[in-house]
């Protein structure tokens, strides 16, 4: 059984394309991640797991192999977990190959199958739309990433279930619309802090640009 799913690695705020590459095959059960992942990438194997099993779905007992292509171009960061999540469901029947080919993905798996909120969500839209493809992202990353195009398709499922509904047609994710990040509400003030003088005043000249001598 074999699915890929593409998704994007950063440089800078470069969004490179990236293939995940999921086979199963017979043999002892494993896990096996290769492709130049970090330790955020590697440890997306138990976070996969666990949100698959939050939906009822279980890894089957038999040797997975994930595959980040190009291999020799380093994979960071946590966005990776969704692309193998996918991937691994398209290659075990669970959702159609097709209905993710003209995808790019990205985004964090809680164990509770919650998909959590990726930096890079506005360079991986702008990746995606030079592939012609659309992006699938974090619900919490939808407004950032549709400032990309107006036109391209664009999923911002909260979590794993429903993207699943969407995909089998038992739901409708709306599209996510634009929107400027909200402004931050009251921030601690440093007049609340008693005593600390040296403290504060260190960080006064320091936000002030200035230097201690």
């Amino acid at each position: 059984m074999y699915a890929q799913v593409s998704t994007v690695a950063f440089e800078g705020i470069e969004a490179k394309p990236v293939d995940v590459q999921v086979q199963i095959t017979p043999g002892l059960p494993a896990f096996m991640l290769v492709g130049l992942p970090d330790k955020a990438v590697a440890e997306s194997r138990e976070r996969v797991r666990g949100a698959l099993a939050a939906i009822g779905l279980a890894l089957p007992p038999k040797h997975i192999a994930v595959n980040l292509a190009p291999a020799d171009l380093p994979k960071e960061g946590s966005h990776y977990d969704l692309p193998i999540a996918l991937a691994l469901m398209a290659a075990c029947g669970a959702v159609a190959p097709d209905a993710l080919a003209g995808y790019c993905v990205i985004g964090e798996l809680s164990l509770d199958g919650a998909i959590t909120s990726v930096a890079g969500a506005l360079p991986a839209a702008m990746g995606a739309n030079a592939l012609g493809k659309g992006l699938i992202c974090p619900q919490a990353s939808g407004a950032e990433a549709a400032w990309a195009s107006g036109d391209m398709n664009l999923l911002a499922p909260p979590n794993l279930l429903s993207l699943i509904n969407h995909f089998k047609g038992l739901q409708t994710l709306p599209r996510p619309q634009p929107a400027l990040e909200e402004e931050p509400g009251d921030l601690p003030d440093m007049a609340e802090i008693k005593g600390q003088e040296s403290a504060k005043r260190t960080l006064e000249v320091a936000a002030a640009g200035g230097i201690i001598s």
